[in-house]
């Protein structure tokens, strides 16, 4: 199975505090046969998607659905998810994190990549939440 991940990080590489979707840039990595996470590729097209600046907005969060669905992505990893969780979590795994540097987080996740192998195989019709701190934890979207 192929696993690619979207960072969401900061100008400066870094996560911060803002919503996945407001994210600066996306890194791309990809799990390697080796077990490795590896930097596959860096982009950003919603700067210049028509409504970027509608915090929240459906047709934002479908856009950027549809665009990393057609990278092959299958892992989302942000400090912050905002209220578009419950439209994301039916096509990718969200990965809330709390470090700030991309090569913590992928030792990190390496050390729990079973869990998120294990959530993807079992194909939910809504992925569970996983937080990283130094463990695992898995929760689920709250609806209204």
């Amino acid at each position: 199975m192929k696993i690619r991940l979207a960072f969401a990080l900061s100008h400066n590489n870094v996560f911060e505090e803002k919503h996945f979707g407001e994210a600066d840039k996306y890194l791309i990595y990809e799990l390697n046969s080796n077990g490795m996470i590896l930097l596959s590729e860096e982009i950003n097209p919603f700067k210049t998607f028509e409504g970027s600046q509608i915090h929240g907005s459906a047709k934002k969060g479908e856009a950027v659905i549809s665009f990393l669905k057609g990278l092959g992505v299958s892992i989302l990893v942000s400090r912050r998810f905002g209220q578009n969780i419950r439209m994301v979590n039916r096509h990718f795994i969200p990965v809330i994190i709390n470090k700030e540097e991309p090569g913590q987080v992928s030792k990190i996740l390496m050390k729990h990549i079973k869990w998120l192998q294990d959530e993807l195989e079992n194909e939910p019709p809504e992925y569970g939440i996983f937080t990283l701190n130094n463990g695992i934890l898995k929760s689920r979207v709250k609806t209204k």
